[in-house]
């Protein structure tokens, strides 16, 4: 038999449950990439409209993101919260939170002054001119910061099967721990796919976030670029 059907048998071995490990690494995803999206979005919005002041914690947010480990984040909150669900999603919220609140924050300040004014000598409201102006000219760019998020999060929440959360790292624990690789690779290449799904949608999402004259705006600038 190949590794690779010995992986599919162990993915599909009833004691592994490695569809019910996809759909548990799925659901903690999806709950941590919606979390960090609110949060991301509303704090970058209202950063962006503080001033130039709040670009420094944008700035450090961002670099803290990259720089704390999950893990340490994930270990720091199982001191205050008991084993489970909960705290792994919040470990990936807070992973998640930087690419989408530096992108909401670039987006939103670097629209168009001129579009603002206009918006405003036609009698829009601040409020009128965030959600009909501001908001889809910076969507692309949030998008972006959401797809970064997205397959962050995913990669990541297979640390989620060291504090009893599930998902597709308890397969890959369980075959480190029994030294099977082809309990390893069940887990970890549906990991792989899921990310690379994850990057897919959220590229397609970005493509249609973008206004058509944009697309074909940057379209020609990269002809020009590659002539």
């Amino acid at each position: 038999m190949s590794l690779l059907q010995e992986t599919w048998q162990a993915y599909t071995d009833p004691l592994n449950d490695g569809w019910g490990r996809t759909v548990e690494h799925i659901r903690l995803s999806l709950t941590a990439l919606a979390l960090a999206t609110v949060a991301g979005v509303v704090l970058g919005i209202t950063a962006a409209k503080v001033g130039r002041g709040a670009a420094v914690v944008v700035v450090t947010i961002g670099n803290l993101g990259r720089m704390v480990p999950t893990l340490a984040i994930i270990g720091i909150i199982v001191v205050f919260f008991p084993l489970g669900f909960w705290p792994a999603a919040i470990g990936l919220f807070l992973l998640g939170i930087p690419p989408i609140l530096v992108n909401a924050y670039t987006g939103i300040r670097d629209v168009d002054p001129g579009a603002r004014e206009a918006s405003r000598g036609m009698g829009l409201s601040r409020r009128q001119v965030l959600t009909r102006v501001e908001l889809p000219l910076a969507l692309p760019l949030i998008v972006a910061g959401v797809r970064t998020s997205a397959v962050e999060i995913v990669a990541t929440a297979t640390l989620a099967g060291l504090v009893g959360a599930g998902g597709l790292g308890v397969l890959v624990l369980a075959g480190l721990g029994n030294n099977q690789t082809e309990v390893i690779l069940a887990g970890a290449i549906p990991v792989a796919i899921l990310a690379v799904l994850a990057e897919l949608v959220f590229a397609g999402a970005e493509r249609l976030a973008t206004p058509r004259g944009l697309r074909i705006t940057r379209g020609l600038a990269t002809q020009r670029g590659t002539a």
